[in-house]
C-alpha cells in the first residue's frame, strides 16, 4: 500500500503489495523484511487481460445458446400440440355439423308426403312391433 509519497510500504508477511509511482500502479510480492521490489518483479503491472475471463465468456456464450435452443424445444411443442388440438377441434366440429344436418335433413323428408316416406314410416313402424314382442310364446317352458 503506498504511504502518500509514492514510496511502496512493504508488508514483512509475503502479502501483496500495491504502490504508485509515476507509471502507474505497481502490484509486488513482498517477500520477507525488506523495502523495495522482490526480484524479477521489476516493471510487472496487473494483468487486465486472462484466459479465465475468456473461458468465461464462452461458458456464458454456451448456456445462453442452449437456453435459445430449450426455448425454441418448447415453442416447437407447443406449435404441435396447437396444431393437433386444432385438427381434433375440427373433426369434432364437423361431425357435430354434419349430424345436425342429418337431423334437420331427416325431418324434413319425414314431413314431406311423398310415397317412399309413407313406405319407409311403415316398415320402421312394424320393426318396431317386432322389438316389442317377447323372444319366448308365453306359457312356454324356460331353457334350462
Amino acid at each position: 500500500m503506498s504511504n502518500g509519497t509514492g514510496k511502496a510500504v512493504t508488508d514483512t508477511s509475503g502479502q501483496v503489495v500495491i504502490s504508485r509511482d509515476s507509471k502507474g500502479w505497481r502490484v509486488r510480492l513482498a517477500v520477507g523484511c525488506f523495502e523495495g521490489q522482490v526480484e524479477g518483479t521489476e516493471g510487472q503491472q496487473m494483468k487486465t487481460k486472462d484466459n479465465s475471463r475468456k473461458w468465461l465468456w464462452w461458458f456464458l456464450g454456451v448456456a445462453g445458446a442452449l437456453q435459445l435452443y430449450f426455448v425454441r424445444e418448447l415453442l416447437a411443442a407447443f406449435a404441435l400440440f396447437a396444431a393437433v388440438f386444432a385438427v381434433f377441434g375440427l373433426v369434432i366440429a364437423s361431425l357435430y355439423l354434419l349430424q345436425k344436418g342429418w337431423t334437420v335433413a331427416v325431418e324434413r323428408v319425414a314431413e314431406s308426403g311423398r310415397p317412399v316416406v309413407s313406405m319407409a314410416k311403415r316398415s320402421v313402424s312394424a320393426v318396431e312391433d317386432l322389438a316389442r314382442r317377447p323372444l319366448r310364446r308365453p306359457g312356454s317352458a324356460a331353457a334350462q
